[in-house]
């Protein structure tokens, strides 16, 4: 069995995982989401980008480029929703 198939199953399951997790959050409004945990995951993400150019592993780049995306989006979310949350709460309490 080729390695890299296996590589690419696990990439394909842990992003998955991602996914519904970032639409998860999206419908729960962000409730928990630690900026730390984005800045440690974005870091990481970044980092094994590097380490997997370097070693010339493209399953690697592959999943932790798109690992990086996933936080970032997930972060993006997660301010959008923080923003629109507050603006109706000032909205609510001005009426």
């Amino acid at each position: 069995m080729n390695p890299d198939l296996i590589g690419w199953a696990a990439s394909a399951v842990l992003l998955a995982t991602l996914v519904r997790q970032i639409l998860k959050q999206a419908r729960s409004g962000g409730e928990g989401v630690s900026t730390w945990l984005f800045v440690g995951q974005a870091t990481a993400s970044a980092l094994f980008i590097v380490y997997s150019v370097l070693l010339d592993n493209t399953v690697f780049i592959v999943t932790n480029s798109c690992l990086l995306a996933t936080a970032v989006v997930g972060q993006l979310m997660a301010w959008r929703t923080k923003r629109r949350i507050a603006g109706e709460d000032a909205t609510t309490s001005s009426s």
